[in-house]
């Protein structure tokens, strides 16, 4: 048996442990159709940790080629960890991540970023794994620059705690099949995973990142909908929406 098929057999026991209704329902066919359509997408890329937080907080309004350009340069000057980026001045940080765009912005967030880490955790990225979801996400929530994406990817796919990210594309494809309102609100769509879904962060992570990739190859905002795997899918809202 394939590692992708016993990875869905697991996640069948973990659906049927779990509440059945008709939306957990829903949301385990649309991870089934994904998941069998592009197997595991072995998100997201990152040697560390810190260089996942860090990814995060540059992939803010820019392309994910931008933001390995701007860690190559972080890699390759040395400062691609907590103390290193400590102790930078701000004027060298915004010059390595240039290509992030909005580096002076991003300088300063990254900086706050790990401003935080050092006055709460001592810098120490054990330490701030060992605190709770709920007071950690609220804690990084009060950082300058990091909104409930940007916390809730540090939470998933760096600190591997289970959280359901939701982004644009999510919003997107979900509104277009009719799972939700396109006025949905982030914690709308969250709640949507979080409370019809067994509590996995591996779970998570791969739906998410389904997501993402749909997102990007299929349902653009010029959709290519006769080659999407979620053709002749609907939600209870009504009609698919290209």
């Amino acid at each position: 048996m394939k590692n992708s098929e016993l990875e869905m057999e697991n996640l069948d026991l973990e659906f049927d442990s779990a509440i059945r209704n008709p939306q957990s329902a829903i949301l385990k066919k649309i991870y089934r159709k994904l998941y069998q359509f592009y197997g595991p997408r072995n998100w997201w890329p990152g040697e560390t940790s810190f260089e996942v937080m860090v990814g995060a907080i540059l992939t803010q309004n820019t392309s994910w080629g931008n933001v390995e350009k701007a860690i190559q340069r972080l890699k390759g000057e040395g400062v691609l960890n907590p103390e290193g980026i400590h102790y930078l001045k701000k004027s060298q940080l915004a010059s390595l991540i240039k290509s992030s765009g909005y580096y002076r912005i991003k300088a300063n967030r990254l900086k706050a970023f790990v401003d935080f880490l050092y006055d709460e955790y001592g810098g120490e990225i054990e330490k701030m794994r060992e605190e709770t979801i709920g007071k950690l996400r609220e804690k990084l929530l009060e950082v300058k620059g990091i909104g409930p994406e940007t916390a809730d990817s540090i939470l998933l796919y760096s600190l591997r705690k289970a959280i359901f990210v939701v982004d644009a594309y999510t919003k997107r494809i979900l509104s277009r099949h009719g799972l939700i309102s396109e006025k949905a609100s982030y914690e709308e769509v969250q709640n949507l995973f979080m409370d019809h879904l067994p509590h996995d962060e591996k779970l998570f992570n791969e739906y998410h990142a389904l997501f993402v990739h749909l997102g990007k190859t299929v349902c653009k905002k010029m959709p290519k909908c006769d080659s999407c795997p979620m053709k002749g899918f609907e939600g209870s809202r009504g009609q698919v929406k290209c």
